[in-house]
């Protein structure tokens, strides 16, 4: 029996669970230590780590249809007036948290995660305010297309040829010149402003996959249409990866289309299993990770600067979790992970209280 309140539990869930992820992926017990597919893939290539990000960007794009849908006949002035501010704190937080402990202006990183979700949201938001889904959809094939040819077509300033290396592509070409600061690498960033052009495209997806929610089609018929377009766009992905390789770092049209395929995948299959069937028993966990998602990736940060950074006995909490479990027998992969898992339950706690409250936080 379909749910019949109007919020997407399943989009709380897949939102709650992406986050969940980032946090398992980002906070290991030791770097030297961790799974190879809780690895981002070095340059060329995919693990399931590298899905977490683009699925995000893609339910931003969903919830953009979900948000916004009530807000066609506003006053557009007070809708955008909102929505840059919206955009401008979330850019501000990402930056203000890379910052953090040292707060040494010289060497500030203006690009980055919340940075890139800030500007995916505000382009994409635009867009939905203004276009209609046909045209949402060739934009973000546009964007792809002509992605893929500049990146594959333009010699790299400085070489006499296209290149797709770390540091010696396009991209990194021109996120030397426009980023101010450090970026992540000495000459390139994979939050950097070029490749942020398909990662737009990456929140279209998202934002079209909500209109397909949003329209008059049955619910069965919602549920098979995503899961089936999903499949579409995954094969399109590794069709086009012969000719322009998977690479999340320059967040490359193959790797917009296969993330973005899965991701229609998976919402089409919690849509149908939870939203549609009403087997809702056991997501609260993930309704409440996924309620106050950037607070709780934010909070993430903060207390990571008590279990990796605050010194006891001249070490960190997470050095001291690793010696004793190595000391218990532990493989050190698996006392990781267990810690990582661990620092998961640690931000339920105040996701919890949050939720508890009914406090739900808009940065």
């Amino acid at each position: 029996m379909a749910n019949k309140n109007k919020r997407l539990i399943s989009l709380d869930v897949l939102r709650g669970m992406t986050i969940a992820a980032m946090i398992l992926v980002n906070f290991p017990g030791s770097w030297e230590h961790v799974f190879p597919p809780l690895h981002h893939a070095q340059w060329n290539g995919i693990t399931p780590t590298d899905f977490i990000f683009p699925f995000f960007l893609f339910i931003v794009g969903v919830s953009i249809v979900m948000a916004y849908a009530g807000k066609m006949e506003m006053d557009k002035t007070i809708v955008y007036k909102k929505l840059f501010f919206r955009g401008a704190k979330i850019f501000a937080l990402g930056v203000l948290l890379g910052m953090i402990p040292e707060f040494d202006f010289s060497a500030i990183r203006v690009a980055g995660v919340l940075q890139r979700i800030a500007l995916v949201f505000v382009a994409c938001t635009l867009m939905f305010l203004n276009l209609d889904w046909k045209q949402q959809a060739y934009l973000g094939l546009l964007l792809l297309v002509g992605y893929w040819l500049m990146m594959t077509l333009i010699p790299t300033p400085g070489f006499d040829r296209p290149m797709l290396e770390p540091g010696k592509n396009l991209a990194a070409w021109v996120d030397q010149y426009l980023l101010p600061g450090k970026m992540w690498q000495d000459t390139w960033d994979p939050e950097g402003v070029f490749s942020t052009l398909p990662a737009i495209a990456t929140g279209i997806l998202g934002m079209l996959a909500g209109q397909l929610l949003k329209s008059q089609l049955k619910e069965v018929e919602k549920a098979n249409n995503l899961m089936v377009i999903g499949l579409v766009l995954t094969l399109w992905g590794l069709f086009w990866a012969w000719f322009f390789p998977i690479n999340k770092n320059l967040w490359t049209s193959s790797f917009v289309l296969v993330t973005g395929g899965t991701a229609f995948s998976f919402l089409g299959a919690f849509y149908y299993w939870i939203d549609v069937k009403g087997n809702s028993q056991g997501t609260t966990p993930w309704v409440i990770f996924g309620s106050n998602a950037i607070t709780v990736y934010v909070l993430a940060d903060i207390l990571s600067l008590f279990f990796y950074q605050l010194p006891l006995d001249g070490q960190s909490i997470s050095a001291h979790f690793m010696q004793a479990a190595k000391s218990l027998g532990m493989m050190p992969e698996i006392a990781s992970m267990v810690f990582a898992l661990c620092f998961v339950l640690i931000n339920f706690i105040p996701a919890w209280l949050l939720y508890r409250k009914k406090v739900f936080i808009k940065l």
